[in-house]
This record gives structure tokens, C-alpha cells and sequence, in this order.
């Protein structure tokens, strides 16, 4: 696999929400609107990008009995760095994030990349993996908290589209699996016609 493919493939072709369903917890959670979705994402491709390269070069040093402890020791260490520039200079989606930033922690697509890709790899192409692997959580995140944030509300990104109320349910949990299992089957369809066998 190329470059281009260990980033590319976070996207669409292994796009952790939409066809690997993990993390779930913040997808439904925060994506009530696109900002919260976008910062999200964002704070998760940060801490992937760093947590990725620190196992792929500390990798040979980590004895094996405590390999899974070491990652979220790393892992930690770069959420704490979100968390306190979060709450430093992003004050308002710090709030609206709540619980969630810490939680990025035990996030199953950052431990599944360094146990799955990380470990195995060089340091080039594990920060590519985690790229690629955040920015496409981001993308589904934006996408998610963008379609909530219209069809709830009649915002996108804050600004209003149309005047009007929006419809409620978007806004709530019901909205969340509605909307995500639309992109989900999008996302298949997408995906069949990209990468026929």
C-alpha cells in the first residue's frame, strides 16, 4: 500500500464511522452541531496523528505484557494536551464537548489504530494512518453534526439558512441514529461503486 492509500483510506474505504462503526459515543453524543462535530474530530485527529507516531517509534522498547496499558498511558498524554488548549483558547466548545474530550482516551478507534497499524509500521506511515483515519472521522463527524444542525434548527455552523423552526428531533438522540443511518447506507453505496472486486 502506497502513501496516498494509508491516507486516502480513512475517507471513505475504511471511514471509521460510516463503514467501521467505532466511536460511536462521541458521533451520537456531540454532533448536534457542526462545530461540536468539526472540533471533535479534530481534537481525535490530533490525538491520533501524535499518539500514532509515538507507539510506531517507541513500539521495539514496550514489552509485551503491558503494550495496551503503554498506549493509553501515550494516549492520555496527548488528550490532557487537548483537553488544557481546548479549555485554554476554545472555551465555549470545551463546554459544549463536556465530557467527551476526556473520553477520547479510551476512544476504540485511537487504541485500534495503534494496536492495529501503529505497532507495525514505521513513523512516516503511522502519522499518515492517523491522518487519514482522523480526518475521515472529522469529515463524518462535520457531516453528521451539519445535517443535525439544519434540519433541527435551520443553522449551519451557526448562521441560519432559513428562517422558521427546525424539526426537534434532529436535535435530539432519535436524530442522531436517523440521520447516521442514512450516511451509513450512502456511504455503502459509495463504497460499492468505488471498490467493485
Amino acid at each position: 500500500m502506497n502513501k496516498l492509500q494509508i491516507f486516502a483510506k480513512g475517507f471513505l474505504k475504511e471511514n471509521p464511522v460510516f463503514v467501521l462503526l467505532l466511536g460511536m459515543c462521541p458521533t451520537l453524543g456531540v454532533t448536534t452541531s457542526a462545530i461540536n462535530g468539526l472540533g471533535m474530530g479534530l481534537a481525535t485527529t490530533f490525538v491520533l496523528i501524535m499518539s500514532n507516531m509515538v507507539v510506531s517509534l517507541v513500539k521495539d522498547f514496550i514489552p509485551d505484557k503491558v503494550r495496551i496499558p503503554s498506549y493509553i498511558v501515550i494516549i492520555a498524554s496527548f488528550v490532557t494536551i487537548v483537553e488544557l488548549t481546548m479549555q485554554a483558547y476554545a472555551p465555549s466548545l470545551f463546554e459544549a464537548l463536556g465530557i467527551f474530550i476526556p473520553l477520547i482516551v479510551v476512544n476504540c478507534i485511537i487504541l485500534g489504530r495503534a494496536e492495529a497499524f501503529a505497532s507495525k509500521n514505521r513513523a512516516i506511515d503511522s502519522i499518515l494512518d492517523g491522518a487519514g483515519i482522523g480526518l475521515g472521522f472529522a469529515m463524518a463527524l462535520t457531516i453528521l453534526g451539519a445535517i443535525r444542525e439544519i434540519l433541527g434548527s435551520g443553522k449551519f455552523f451557526g448562521i441560519d439558512v432559513y428562517s422558521g423552526d427546525g424539526a426537534l428531533i434532529f436535535v435530539l438522540a432519535p436524530g442522531a441514529f436517523l440521520v447516521l443511518g442514512y450516511l451509513i447506507a450512502l456511504s455503502n453505496k459509495l463504497n460499492k461503486k468505488l471498490y467493485k472486486k
